[in-house]
């Protein structure tokens, strides 16, 4: 079996190529073609959570993400994982992986392709919420959606809103609601457990996309969740978290408009009115996870990467 450490997995995984692999898990997963039940979790008392994601996708093969969420950590990541894939023919451990860095760079990947398929054609201001590890994620992947004339990055903690920007050379803005007026594009990514993003400061047309989680409430105004044009990522979404989104629990199917999948394979059309507000709400899904997998272990056999070790003898 190989083992992969982050350093490996940042250097090998390849981010165009990831929005391209995870466009065709959306769409193998919307056609029905995936097994992926849903994500169930374990509790660590109050402090955090530890979920287990598997799924079998055709593209990608067969796998499992353990992933811890923490909210309270702040010297090390709040999210947490490692990826094993099997040999989908025998069930054969192949690979272990950190998962940390693919979690964040598969969720931001998958925003980012939504926004390339929701945002408006001439969408020119960017507007990342949030100072953590998926705002940096988010900053580098939505670099090509569209051709921005202004990243800004709004927070509620001034000094680490002041300190991002400077790092990405965006723009710090005086608060949330100065940096989500005007823009185009709100990618919300905090652990906000009430709204950061409110529909009374959204400008017609605006996309939002928000990938934060709590399991408590959340970052999204319920007045856009109820009023936008809704894309989820499967509509499990819909369920009470840990498999579904907190924001959305309770929610008829028919609040959506369509899964990200449907939008790719044209099954359905994005935006159809340049006023509309669309919000793409991510849960995270285990496809997401064995797309960036199966683009790691590729390249890491190609170029010879990664510890090799054997858990056991297999005797014929």
């Amino acid at each position: 079996m190989l083992v992969l450490t982050r350093s490996d997995v940042e250097a090998l995984l390849d981010l165009e190529e990831l929005e391209e692999a995870l466009a065709r898990a959306h769409e193998e997963l919307s056609s029905g073609a995936v097994s992926m039940p849903p994500r169930i979790a374990a509790w660590a008392n109050e402090a955090g959570l530890l979920g287990a994601m598997p799924a079998y996708l055709p593209s990608a093969g067969l796998g499992c993400k353990l992933v811890t969420l923490f909210p309270g950590n702040t010297d090390r990541p709040t999210h947490q994982a490692a990826i094993m894939l099997f040999d989908p023919d025998t069930g054969t451990p192949v690979v272990l992986m950190d998962g940390t860095y693919v979690t964040e760079a598969r969720t931001a990947g998958a925003a980012a392709l939504a926004a390339r398929l929701l945002a408006r054609h001439d969408a020119a201001i960017l507007t990342i919420v949030g100072t953590g590890a998926q705002a940096r994620a988010h900053f580098h992947a939505f670099a090509g959606v569209r051709e921005w004339t202004e990243v800004r990055i709004a927070g509620r903690d001034d000094a680490k809103v002041r300190a991002l920007a400077a790092e990405l050379g965006a723009v710090a803005t005086a608060s949330l609601e100065d940096g989500i007026r005007g823009a185009d594009v709100v990618a919300a990514t905090t652990h906000a457990r009430e709204p950061v993003v409110w529909k009374e400061w959204l400008s017609p047309g605006a996309h939002v996309s928000s990938v934060g989680a709590n399991q408590s409430g959340g970052e999204i105004d319920p007045a856009i969740v109820a009023e936008a044009t809704l894309v989820v990522e499967t509509r499990a979404a819909l369920a009470p978290p840990p498999a579904g989104a907190a924001e959305l629990a309770g929610l008829p199917d028919s609040a959506v408009h369509a899964e990200l999948g449907e939008l790719v394979s044209g099954a359905r059309p994005g935006r159809t009115t340049p006023v509309e507000t669309t919000l793409y709400k991510s849960v995270g899904v285990a496809v997401q996870d064995l797309a960036a997998a199966a683009l790691v272990l590729a390249a890491a056999q190609d170029r010879g990467t990664g510890l090799t070790i054997e858990l056991e003898e297999i005797h014929a």
